[in-house]
């Protein structure tokens, strides 16, 4: 007996509700799964399922076998956001589900869930209508910023015309994305910079403001390290555009698998608790300190 392949045929027909939905799921032939089960069963040397003529039930000994969630996720997030807040959690979600493994794919473009079996996506911005199942946990914005030292040789913009007297880093690569957007109490500004330095990375973006070379815009949760040790100080705060929403995305499930609800409930309030953190730090220095 593979018991690897019987433990995944258990789990697959528990949050199917049946062996056949568990047939379907692995594309193995009825008759298999039932073995696989039975061979389970006389292994463990208990009963694991009672099977009735419309769905499974787990004994006792089933359901103490079966609550540790076990197998493999595939995670998906932006790659910055995903290195500084999505990567953590995830090491502290392994630590706590020895049983469980993830794959963590890191990119910026949009993947289809479905076409690439992904089990949970984190989504930045306003999702499109579909069956995908959305969990809001927080939210980030875009922050315009600038060194201290910075600010203090060259002054603290008010509006954002007051910024056609400063120099400008910009996040663009091969493209060029030169126009910055404002928004104050139902007004909306738009402004086109040229950059004295752009650089294709969050990163060096945020290395060039520190180092004084000018104002930059960036998202809440890539200057937060820098703001928080005043390396870094927001401006125009009473200008930003309205937030973006941080989303945990996934399809529908009839019933949600183990390994998916563990992520999902360990997951969440983590990442709430780090934006929550990121969005009260902006509030707080809300004013630059330029001394």
């Amino acid at each position: 007996m593979d018991r690897f392949e019987a433990m995944r045929t258990l789990v697959a027909a528990v949050d199917g509700g049946s062996l056949s939905a568990a047939s379907r799921t692995l594309s193995v032939p009825l008759p298999t799964v039932s073995r696989r089960v039975s061979d389970l069963e006389a292994h463990l040397g208990s009963q694991l399922v009672v099977r009735t003529s419309r769905k499974l039930l787990l004994t006792e000994a089933g359901t103490a076998f079966v609550t540790s969630p076990r197998g493999e996720l595939l995670v998906t997030a932006p790659i910055a956001f995903g290195a500084l807040n999505v990567a953590p959690v995830v090491h502290e979600f392994l630590a706590a589900y020895p049983e469980v493994t993830v794959r963590l794919v890191l990119s910026d473009g949009v993947i289809d869930l479905v076409e690439n079996h992904i089990d949970v996506a984190v989504r930045i911005g306003r999702l499109p209508d579909s069956a995908l199942v959305a969990r809001r946990v927080g939210e980030i914005r875009w922050v315009v910023c600038a060194s201290p030292d910075y600010l203090r040789r060259r002054g603290e913009p008010r509006a954002p015309a007051d910024l056609q007297r400063h120099d400008f880093i910009a996040l663009e690569g091969l493209q060029r994305y030169r126009d910055w957007s404002f928004a104050s109490e139902g007004a909306t500004d738009q402004l086109s910079v040229t950059p004295r330095f752009s650089v294709n990375t969050a990163e060096g973006v945020i290395a060039g403001a520190v180092a004084g070379l000018g104002v930059a815009r960036v998202m809440s949760y890539q200057a937060a390290a820098s703001v928080g040790d005043g390396t870094l100080a927001p401006i125009l705060s009473d200008w930003t555009p309205s937030p973006l929403p941080v989303q945990l995305v996934h399809a529908a499930h009839p019933q949600q698998p183990l390994k998916l609800r563990a992520f999902l409930d360990f997951v969440a309030p983590r990442l709430q608790e780090r934006l929550r953190i990121i969005a009260e730090q902006f509030k707080s220095n809300g004013r630059a300190a330029i001394g």
